[in-house]
């Protein structure tokens, strides 16, 4: 939490408005490159450190984990062989929560959603994530804040630097 403020307090001293006119004023704070990467491996191990704390109070979640940092676990298998390709329309029923529990958005509001794999503007994250995944398939994946809503969240309901969780159901596939 320290982290999210320190970022806040940056963006903060980063940006300024002045003026009638609300033109922007950027401040340079003589920001280096090296820092700018020691800070981004800071957010990340602290998250990290995050999600591995959030899975120690959830130990019956066998995950594996990738190499962009997804953690997946399928907990529903179904008999279906084909699983999920770039470019096939997926359509899924789902639930993103907070790892402090807190749901941000389910189906439930608003029906099914489907995307097309590795081709909408969508979480790189749930991308990866559905190719794991067969017709009738329920899962839980963990996208870490790089691979889902990134510094700024959603501007919405998922704060910056936010991990979050999908609870998942692969309903259908379709083949361009």
């Amino acid at each position: 939490m320290k982290l999210k403020h320190s970022i806040l307090f940056f963006s903060l001293a980063l940006f300024a408005c002045a003026g009638d006119e609300g033109e922007m004023i950027v401040n340079d704070p003589n920001w280096t490159k090296d820092e700018s990467i020691e800070m981004n491996a800071q957010f990340s191990a602290d998250e990290q450190a995050e999600i591995e704390l959030y899975l120690s109070t959830h130990q019956d979640w066998k995950m594996t984990e990738t190499g962009t940092g997804l953690r997946y676990m399928v907990y529903h298998k179904s008999d279906a062989i084909d699983s999920a390709r770039v470019g096939d329309v997926v359509y899924v029923d789902f639930e993103i929560s907070l790892l402090s529990g807190e749901i941000c958005y389910t189906s439930d509001e608003n029906g099914a959603e489907s995307f097309m794999v590795e081709k909408s503007d969508i979480e790189s994250g749930l991308h990866e994530g559905v190719q794991f995944l067969t017709p009738g398939d329920k899962a839980k994946f963990i996208i870490p804040s790089h691979a889902a809503h990134g510094l700024i969240g959603d501007t919405d309901k998922i704060p910056p630097l936010s991990p979050v969780i999908y609870d998942i159901e692969l309903l259908k596939i379709e083949r361009p």
